[in-house]
């Protein structure tokens, strides 16, 4: 019997043939890292940006392991630059010195402010690197060694920093001017500055008072087009000797405003309870996007106990608008939903901007998260 492969894929690495569309966007990047050029990539959460980073640099599938060596650093939870450096650290410890005898050793000389934190493991007879956030006395110092090594490295290094603004809330207010003194210095890497908070990369790439102005190539991941994403669904649907109904796939894509981790889990859901020989209808869709709520509300839950009344109350009231919003602080608009005042919606606005838990985009405001805002709905039913 031949077993079925799903092929909507929300964890690891995308194959190709399971990878959708970004042809344009593919080719953008490959071209630039190929060109040792720096790139910034935007878009909102959970729209491609780590798998279409992974597509374009797969050196399993593109054969290309002796050219370069991947560092992806994901630097969404950190609070200080102490948090970054130890992260950098630690993942070039782990994708760059442990690949050779000798890359090991020329860590180990080259980090010499973190000398107390190398151990050694008798089994593996290598030397083992246990960095904690205290052992970092002087992160200037620390950094300065990591792009010293990156630099001395045998292979190109390209290092992916996921969720690249998280530097612009730190306490410390130096940190993008020593990130790009160090970058424009390397000849031996190029990065990847990956973000979802679009207003504060853009502010940072291409402000000229921000160190980072104009450093990067950059490219704007949107969703992919309808067209293009139900061909792709009833493609794969049809390998399989199933179908899928275009309405089906349509209710999905309006609800999760074409976000790809949503379409790909639901789609993944669809193509799991449809038969051979089958037909998934906009009944069942909508079902699976309900079954999905309620697995996500505890998340979502947790989400909403961490802020303020206040914070609470303008969700809502954003959630409740049929299209974002222009003025939150307009007299209507505080009226309609019984808000407070102009101060209090200013700051709780301000603080879930930041939180990413809404956003603004073209001077309008929306929910950030789709699937937050279709349960923040679903509540008030």
């Amino acid at each position: 019997m031949t077993k079925i492969v799903n092929p909507f894929i929300v964890t690891g690495i995308i194959p190709e043939a399971y990878f959708c569309d970004r042809d344009t966007e593919t080719a953008q990047l490959t071209r630039f890292l190929g060109n040792q050029e720096n790139v910034v990539l935007m878009s909102q959460r959970r729209m491609g940006k780590t798998k279409l980073i992974e597509h374009c640099l797969d050196t399993k599938d593109k054969g290309r392991s002796k050219e370069y060596v991947v560092m992806n650093i994901d630097i969404l939870h950190t609070t200080s630059f102490r948090e970054l450096v130890q992260l950098l650290g630690a993942i070039v410890f782990d994708r760059l010195a442990k690949r050779s005898s000798r890359m090991m050793k020329m860590f180990t000389a080259t980090l010499r402010s973190l000398s107390a934190s190398f151990g050694y493991d008798p089994i593996q007879n290598t030397p083992t690197f246990d960095i904690r956030l205290g052992d970092i006395n002087m992160p200037e110092y620390t950094l300065k060694e990591i792009f010293e090594y990156i630099e001395k490295a045998d292979r190109r290094c390209i290092i992916v920093i996921d969720e690249f603004q998280q530097v612009t809330k730190y306490q410390e207010k130096n940190v993008e001017a020593l990130l790009r003194t160090h970058i424009q210095q390397l000849s031996n890497a190029n990065f990847v500055f990956s973000g979802s908070q679009r207003r504060l990369m853009e502010e940072m790439f291409f402000s000229d008072k921000r160190p980072f102005f104009m450093s990067a190539r950059s490219i704007v991941l949107e969703a992919i087009p309808f067209d293009v994403y139900y061909n792709f669904v009833s493609h794969h649907f049809q390998n399989w000797g199933k179908d899928i109904k275009e309405e089906a796939v349509r209710l999905v894509y309006d609800i999760f405003l074409g976000v790809t981790l949503y379409l790909q889990r639901i789609m993944k859901d669809a193509f799991s309870v449809t038969p051979i020989s089958g037909t998934c209808d906009a009944i069942t869709t909508q079902q699976l996007v309900d079954d999905y709520i309620m697995e996500c509300e505890p998340r979502l839950r947790e989400q909403l106990a961490l802020i303020t009344e206040s914070q609470k109350e303008l969700l809502y009231a954003v959630s409740e608008e049929v299209a974002p919003v222009k003025s939150i602080t307009s007299s209507a608009f505080i009226k309609r939903h019984r808000m407070k005042s102009t101060s209090a919606v200013q700051s709780a606005a301000k603080k879930l901007l930041e939180h990413d838990l809404l956003t603004r985009q073209g001077g309008f405001y929306s929910i950030a998260d789709p699937l937050m805002a279709l349960w923040l709905k679903s509540r008030r039913l």
